[in-house]
């Protein structure tokens, strides 16, 4: 009977979103064991933890703050092509505005508006003028980094960089051994957490990524909801781009956060979602983030050269993919006895 009821259980598994994204990342991270014997070593080194896992962790912070502002814009069943050359742009402003002397706390907050402004831009363009998402985003994602550019020549530089010691603490600072990012992390998802699932707006977003005509006869402001989850797509790229140009010390419009739009939505599919909006997983969304940097860290150490990275990434990601699949787990059932029942 025990048997019978484990056997259940482990069937029921397969409806759980959360079993394959937490299985491909357990899967890398075992790989990497082997790959790499001191892969799971951690230690303490001038004053701050050090390991492979603190680094997954810590590369993996801008890739799920960009991820969870893009779960937002997926819920009302949009897309945000735009957040990388967002990134661009608040760099540009960080490197300006350092450089005009403005007190860098003042800065931190320039730049969060400066990527809530491209939000507000995606939003109006989206909700505002009923642009498809996929082209009213293609302007910013063209034009942003040229804007970046611009920014950069305002006061003479074309890669400038910059020293700030609030920003790089941030960014590459550490609290108590564990690096700042995490903790600022932290913060962001818990804030977004709060907003999604503590107020009306999460249940909000995703009925209108479910049907936005029937959200409308319901009293829902279907056009206000998507504006709004352009904005909080803008300011959690924006924060991304806070931590990277910290990171680097400079602003560099043309590569920096190249295609992390992409990795943002993979991130985002991996998490369970669907592109056909409807439903936000925020937790979810920070496990595809972390699948996507585990399996990056796992090709640097594997010593493959560069070519097969692409490759190497989109075939796990498809098989993760392929595993999410409803008609795939279905197939998988049945080839479990009992399975079918």
């Amino acid at each position: 009977m025990s048997d019978r009821g484990t056997l259940n259980r482990i069937i029921a598994l397969r409806h759980n979103r959360a079993v394959w994204p937490l299985l491909a990342l357990a899967l890398i991270l075992i790989v990497d064991g082997f790959i790499s014997p001191n892969f799971f070593d951690i230690r303490i080194v001038e004053g701050r933890l050090f390991g492979n896992l603190i680094d997954i962790l810590y590369r993996a912070v801008p890739a799920a703050l960009i991820a969870l502002g893009m779960a937002v814009v997926i819920g009302t069943k949009g897309i945000d092509l735009s957040v990388g050359s967002i990134i661009a742009i608040c760099g540009a402003v960080i490197a300006w505005r350092i450089q005009a002397g403005d007190p860098h706390l003042l800065i931190l907050f320039y730049a969060l508006v400066a990527g809530a402004v491209c939000g507000v831009w995606n939003g109006f363009l989206v909700a505002g003028l009923g642009i498809q998402p996929i082209i009213a985003t293609l302007v910013l994602m063209v034009a942003g980094r040229g804007i970046g550019l611009l920014i950069n020549l305002f006061y003479g530089g074309t890669n400038p960089s910059f020293e700030s010691e609030l920003l790089q603490g941030l960014s590459t600072g550490n609290i108590w051994l564990i690096p700042t990012r995490l903790f600022v992390a932290l913060g962001l998802f818990l804030a977004l957490w709060a907003l999604i699932r503590r107020t009306a707006l999460g249940l909000f977003i995703e009925a209108v990524g479910g049907n936005a005509a029937a959200s409308n006869l319901a009293g829902v402001n279907s056009r206000l909801v998507t504006f709004f989850a352009y904005v909080i797509c803008g300011v959690m790229a924006a924060a991304a781009g806070v931590i990277m140009t910290a990171d680097t010390h400079t602003s560099d419009p043309v590569s920096v956060a190249m295609y992390s739009e992409l990795d943002a939505i993979l991130a985002v599919v991996i998490g369970g979602a669907s592109l056909a909006g409807g439903r936000v997983f925020l937790g979810m969304t920070v496990i595809g983030a972390l699948v996507i940097q585990a399996l990056t860290t796992s090709i640097l150490i594997s010593g493959l050269p560069p070519e097969y990275n692409l490759v190497i990434k989109a075939l796990v990601v498809m098989a993760v993919l392929f595993l999410q699949s409803d008609n795939a787990r279905s197939a998988i059932s049945r080839l479990i006895p009992g399975g079918s029942r």
